[in-house]
């Protein structure tokens, strides 16, 4: 295994435009709902103004086929709810990242990604803030083979 290379970045609170799906594979369905919201709003020219985010809610159990995913893309303080989109303001605080491909990482599949993140903190100063986890999509459009995930563990200390 390489060396994880994990940064700390301060999340400023937000606004934030809500999907949530529950299936057998509700990525996909929740990122297509987000991303054809957000098109038509222009939100997607650049993912630096209006990051998009997931996370599972709620989380897969075992014996179960379905679980949830929920995606979040930054928003204007304006912004009203509209159809399958929820809008909800995010608290923000402090994260430890790393990068990872979705598929193809050195440090393993994502979940394995996520253990070696979740480790780093536990030998570091820092404690786990048990909220959202979240999971930064550079690209909203990069396709499965391509995709770059930033994971964001919550932290303080």
């Amino acid at each position: 295994m390489n060396k994880l290379d994990v940064r700390m970045v301060r999340l400023d609170d937000m606004r934030v435009a809500s999907v949530r799906v529950v299936s057998e594979s509700p990525e996909a369905e929740a990122l297509g709902k987000l991303l054809a919201w957000a098109e038509s709003r222009g939100l997607l020219a650049g993912t630096e103004r209006n990051p998009v985010y997931g996370f599972n809610n709620p989380n897969p159990s075992p014996g179960e086929k379905e679980y949830g995913y929920e995606f979040w893309i930054k928003v204007d303080r304006d912004a009203e709810p509209e159809g399958d989109i929820v809008v909800k303001d995010f608290a923000g605080g402090l994260y430890a990242v790393t990068t990872c491909r979705l598929t193809g990482d050195p440090q393993g599949n994502v979940m394995e990604v996520w253990q070696h993140l979740l480790n780093w903190v536990r030998e570091s100063p820092y404690d786990w803030r048990r909220t959202h986890e979240l999971e930064r999509l550079r690209d909203p459009y990069a396709a499965e083979l391509d995709a770059v995930l930033d994971l964001y563990l919550p932290v303080e200390g």
